[in-house]
Parts: C-alpha cells; sequence; structure tokens
C-alpha cells in the first residue's frame, strides 16, 4: 500500500520579482553560462545567488565558535575558577 502525499498546484508555486542589472553584466552572465545547462539569464543568475548566499551564510555560522549562551557559560565557569574577573 502506497502513501502518496497529494499537494495542490497552489503549494508548487514560487512567486517572482524582477531585478534590472546592467546589460553589459546580463551579456558577460549569458558567456559565462555557456555550456552550464542553464536556459535563461534568470535562472543561472538565480542559482548563482541561492549558492552565494548559502556560502555567506556557512562562513557566519564557522565563525560562529558558541552560541551566546554557550559563551556565556564558558565565562561564567572562568569566572568561577578564577581565570577571569
Amino acid at each position: 500500500m502506497s502513501s502518496e502525499i497529494k499537494m495542490s498546484d497552489d503549494e508548487y508555486k514560487v512567486e517572482y520579482t524582477t531585478v534590472s542589472i546592467p546589460k553589459l553584466l546580463a551579456d558577460k552572465v549569458k558567456e559565462r553560462m555557456k555550456g552550464t545547462g542553464f536556459s535563461s539569464v534568470s535562472s543561472y543568475v538565480t542559482y548563482v545567488l541561492r549558492q552565494v548566499l548559502s556560502s555567506i551564510e556557512q562562513d557566519k555560522r564557522a565563525k560562529q565558535a558558541f552560541t551566546k549562551e554557550e559563551e556565556d557559560r564558558v565565562k561564567q565557569r572562568l569566572r568561577d575558577l578564577g581565570y577571569i574577573d
């Protein structure tokens, strides 16, 4: 017995907005996307932006060694041990 989840057409819809870029940049993007399988500048730029934003978020998480709560606990422990005032 297969349990398949049916989603309505509305759940698959994605809203879009228009972003303008200089024509020279769009031309460079067209050159860059040759042979990539992307069919439009829009889809390629969307992919690139997702990659850039994901990378920024990963870098941000990697730089944050401790959460604020963890940092506070470590500092308090160091105070309790007399290492810091």
